[in-house]
């Protein structure tokens, strides 16, 4: 398939900055001050770092989730890989997950469930660049709805080193 296909969404750098300031701004309009953002490994990194200078949120974290392992090819379901978070640094406070799709929404759900499996972490919200129609976790705040394949500027070019070593 053509990368500049119809049935592509591009997202440029630029369109990228656009698209996390707007964001930001709906979590911000929404009243929602998160203690902490989670940012989703890999994809969600770019999004959570923009959200956390936009939302003046000091505390970034990650967390690593493996679920797509190539253009629409995925695990049956998303893992969490090493290093987990340290979970007592969730105690009491408002949770912001950024990742960069929610398509299935597993990835979501999966990162929800552990946040609130850590203890009694006051509220956990999610933020996504894009939103696919068929997902099962709807997230709170999201740029776009489409139902085409994404091409993310940080992902679209594939490794410049061999994968294969």
């Amino acid at each position: 398939m053509d990368i500049a296909s119809p049935d592509r969404e591009i997202l440029t750098w630029e369109l990228n900055g656009q698209a996390c300031r707007e964001l930001a701004q709906r979590v911000a309009d929404d009243g929602f001050v998160p203690d902490i953002i989670l940012g989703i490994a890999r994809g969600g990194l770019i999004p959570a770092g923009a959200l956390a200078y936009a939302l003046d949120c000091k505390l970034l974290i990650s967390l690593n989730v493996e679920f797509y392992t190539g253009v629409g090819e995925t695990l049956a379901e998303p893992v969490l890989l090493p290093s987990l978070l340290e979970s007592s640094g969730l105690t009491d406070q408002t949770v912001l997950v950024v990742d960069d799709v929610a398509d299935s929404g597993k990835t979501l759900a999966l990162v929800n469930d552990y946040c609130q499996q850590q203890g009694r972490v006051a509220e956990v919200r999610n933020a996504v660049l894009y939103t696919k129609p068929h997902t099962v976790t709807v997230p709170d705040y999201c740029w776009r709805t489409t139902d085409k394949w994404i091409n993310f500027p940080w992902s679209a070019d594939g490794p410049v080193v061999d994968p294969a070593g």
